[in-house]
């Protein structure tokens, strides 16, 4: 029997996928989808040096391949011009949040993860300072809006840094995140990282605001930090404190957002069921219900290409406005 995308999906998405025949699977539907989904680098990787081509045609490959290549030239060049940026900054809290943090922490290869733009969170009283650095390495302002919250958006033409200046309005809130960072020793002695804790619920904040349009590589990462990084030996390759999530989640307003990307997680990749459950806020029924019909299903349905209806009243309901 032709693999389904369903199946399709949890096998190049692994990072320890298992033998499988996939001469039969629904290569035209799945290939540009995948692309578009910024999950071609992952796939190549499992297609050609994990499943020995586990049967796909040969264009598949030379596809996925050529997007491979190019994908581990670029986020080296990004992350590279990032921390030439920032290495000769001390004294100061500079922390990388998301993809630029993602790619090398959670994701066994660089290549994996896309680090498509950069999120960078200073103090509120470092934005205008730290702006004014980066533009020593040829970043400009530009008149972008964010709905992630940035506080600035800058680009040098190759890579465009979010500049946030704190997630919240409250000030206590913000100062708490930043006195939890961890350093991140290779891009400098002002470089820090989320912690594990944060790091998962402000992936979850970011979704939201984004009314969960994004990417299904976001699910990937929710899903490393979700069982520990247990592919990798780093800062993030340990048990989670639920509790702490849970905490941390009800206080930014992030329950029904935090329980369905957990939900969205456990229907992807059946083997987080046991993680997933310990980090989903205790809600109502009725609640559960309309969230797993409006959000949970379509966000769950492998090879979607449309957004989830009422966008703007899901970034209302989820990120806690």
């Amino acid at each position: 029997m032709a693999a389904s995308m369903l199946e399709l999906f949890r096998t190049l998405t692994s990072f320890s996928p298992p033998r499988t025949e996939l001469k039969d699977a629904p290569w035209e539907t799945f290939v540009p989808w995948a692309i578009g989904q910024g999950l071609a680098s992952l796939c190549a990787y499992n297609l050609e040096y994990r499943l020995g081509s586990a049967g796909s045609p040969e264009w598949v490959r030379h596809r996925l391949l050529s997007l491979y290549q190019g994908m581990a030239n670029d986020n080296v060049m990004k992350l590279v011009n990032l921390k030439r940026s920032i290495d000769d900054l001390e004294g100061r809290k500079i922390v990388l949040v998301g993809s630029a943090s993602f790619a090398e922490s959670l994701y066994p290869h660089v290549a994996f993860r896309p680090v498509i733009d950069v999120r960078l969170l200073v103090p509120a009283a470092d934005v205008e300072p730290l702006t004014t650095w980066l533009r020593r390495s040829e970043f400009k302002a530009e008149p972008v809006e964010d709905r992630g919250g940035a506080a600035k958006v800058l680009n040098d033409t190759r890579t465009q840094i979010f500049l946030h200046g704190g997630f919240f309005e409250d000030k206590a809130q913000n100062e708490a995140l930043m006195s939890r960072t961890l350093p991140m020793k290779p891009f400098g002695p002002s470089a820090r990282r989320l912690d594990l804790e944060d790091a998962l619920v402000v992936q979850v904040l970011l979704m939201a605001r984004f009314g969960f349009d994004v990417p299904m590589l976001d699910f990937i990462d929710l899903r490393e930090l979700c069982l520990g990084a247990p592919s990798m030996g780093g800062v993030y390759s340990r048990e989670l404190d639920a509790a702490a999530v849970l905490a941390r989640a009800s206080a930014w307003k992030l329950d029904r957002a935090l329980w369905c990307a957990m939900s969205v997680v456990e229907k992807l990749w059946p083997e987080t069921s046991k993680s997933a459950a310990r980090l989903k806020p205790d809600l109502s029924f009725p609640v559960r219900e309309v969230l797993e019909r409006l959000v949970v299903n379509p966000l769950s349905e492998v090879g979607r290409t449309e957004g989830v209806k009422g966008e703007d009243a899901l970034r209302s309901l989820l990120a806690g406005e």
